[in-house]
């Protein structure tokens, strides 16, 4: 068992901050994002599936633009460009398979 304020804070970019637990086969990440941060588009060979805890987050994902709020999951798959800029201060959660490596400590 993890407590979720053990886990070592890891940078991404300036304003983005994930703590990731990884399992076997998927990754879990705690991210909380500032107010105006803004994630350029990129893409990784990982599926992910996001779910918003707290706040606004403006999402571009492949060619579709929404806005992700509380309750709200969000499957991105396999090796599509997306983006994201902070509406307001969030809190998600992040589930990636495979394991995110390049997270790893």
């Amino acid at each position: 068992m993890i407590h979720i304020d053990q886990v070592k804070k890891k940078l991404l970019i300036e304003g983005i901050i994930g703590q990731y637990v990884h399992g076997n086969s998927t990754t879990f990440g705690f991210v909380t994002i500032n107010k105006g941060s803004n994630l350029p588009l990129h893409h990784h060979p990982h599926e992910q599936i996001t779910y918003m805890i707290e706040g606004k987050l403006k999402m571009q994902i492949g060619n579709e633009e929404f806005v992700l709020e509380p309750g709200i999951v969000k499957v991105i798959p396999s090796n599509t460009p997306h983006s994201a800029i902070a509406m307001t201060e969030c809190k998600l959660i992040d589930v990636f398979s495979p394991v995110r490596e390049d997270y790893r400590e």
